[in-house]
């Protein structure tokens, strides 16, 4: 097969719609469901991420994907009991496989943005991956095969449409890609850099701070990884083998880091002990749990729980966090790696992921003002490396 119809392009109006290759075989295999065109986008996106983190760490890799970026990404480590309980995974009553940790990993980092999202899966889909997937929002999964479990769980999945996609692991696309924009055809060589080099990653290290542990190596591996195929501008903090914050498609640089600052804020924050403890009613649904959460580590707590909407949510009226309690906690965040797409061109951005718990960063260099961005490391003792790498995706 060289071509799938599609049921229309971007938005409903757009239509025909297809996607297909001029000489040879499409990489992918239609399992179940009806893929969508945004559906492909991130899925041969996600694919590709998930190939890269294998192939740089050597372990099973997931990532949640919405829009043409990613939610989250991780590779297989095992989970803490708080990350169980912050990801909500379900006791199978073993260990999670490393496939499953990674998705656990890569869906739990930002629950709210991993809502709907279509999954890359970077081995064989297991049982225990699926078993976590089944209750989650998510409109399909790609990955190099699935176990007959594991598809008999995902044919039951959204009566029956639920989108699963085998993709040929071998396939490599041509050397020259394009695409098209009002009429007008663009042609690019395909990003292949390659960034699993320590020796080109770490050469060129500025700050007083020299030393970068095996872990926040390869967090930042994940974190640069992770930036190849996220809109830009975008910046990712990493932490424990996964994604913690990503910000996406942003103008500024500086609102990036920001942006990606305050998911890393929140994922720790939910690991806080008042909100483990938080009174959910009996039977909550999953995005109203996951958005409860939300509202009640934000800045109008407050507001929420003084006017009776926590009634449909919680046993009884939770106190919320305190400013004191929730900078105490977060100053308990440290050893976090930082990525960035290109190159940050003040020091501001180092001031605000400085806050997140930032050790390490990797950014690409050459700034008319590396000096200043060296100086705000060195003031925190943050070590920092160029890499020389852009890392621009559209």
């Amino acid at each position: 097969m060289n071509e799938l119809e599609l049921k229309y392009g971007c938005n409903p109006n757009q239509k025909p719609a297809r996607v297909f290759i001029e000489d040879g075989e499409l990489p992918i295999r239609v399992l179940c469901g009806r893929p969508g065109y945004i559906n492909l986008l991130d899925a041969l996106n996600g694919w590709q991420l998930v190939r890269e983190l294998r192939a740089a760490t050597g372990l099973p890799a997931a990532t949640s994907f919405k829009h043409v970026s990613p939610a989250g990404a991780a590779v297989g480590l095992p989970l803490t009991d708080v990350l169980r309980r912050i990801y909500f995974t379900p006791d199978l009553g073993h260990e999670l496989s490393p496939l499953a940790c990674a998705y656990a990993r890569a869906r739990g980092a930002d629950r709210m943005s991993s809502y709907g999202d279509f999954i890359a899966l970077s081995d064989v889909c297991d049982e225990d991956t699926a078993l976590l997937i089944r209750p989650e929002v998510s409109d399909g999964v790609i990955a190099p095969g699935f176990t007959e479990a594991a598809l008999d769980i995902f044919r039951q999945k959204r009566r029956g449409t639920y989108c699963v996609l085998q993709i040929d692991p071998d396939y490599r696309p041509a050397p020259i890609e394009r695409k098209q924009v009002f009429g007008v055809t663009f042609e690019q060589g395909r990003n292949e850099i390659d960034l699993t080099d320590d020796d080109a990653l770490f050469a060129n290290i500025p700050t007083q701070a020299k030393d970068f542990p095996d872990a926040a190596r390869r967090d930042l591996k994940i974190a640069l990884i992770t930036l190849k195929y996220t809109q830009s501008n975008s910046v990712c903090y990493a932490l424990d083998g996964q994604a913690i914050g990503i910000g996406a498609g942003q103008q500024s640089r500086i609102h990036c880091t920001r942006l990606a600052g305050g998911k890393a804020d929140l994922w720790w924050l939910r690991q806080h002990p008042q909100v483990l403890a938080l009174p959910f009613v009996p039977g909550i649904r999953r995005a109203d749990r996951d958005n409860t959460i939300d509202l009640f580590l934000g800045t109008d707590a407050d507001d929420v729980l003084r006017d009776g909407a926590w009634q449909q949510f919680f046993t009884h009226r939770p106190a919320p966090l305190t400013p004191q309690e929730r900078n105490e906690w977060l100053g308990k965040l440290h050893g976090v790696s930082l990525g960035s797409d290109a190159f940050f061109p003040f020091g501001d951005n180092i001031e605000r992921a400085h806050r997140s718990g930032v050790s390490y960063v990797a950014q690409a260099g050459g700034s008319v003002r590396d000096d200043h961005v060296i100086a705000t490391c060195d003031r925190y003792g943050i070590a920092m490396t160029f890499t020389g790498i852009r890392l621009f995706h559209h």
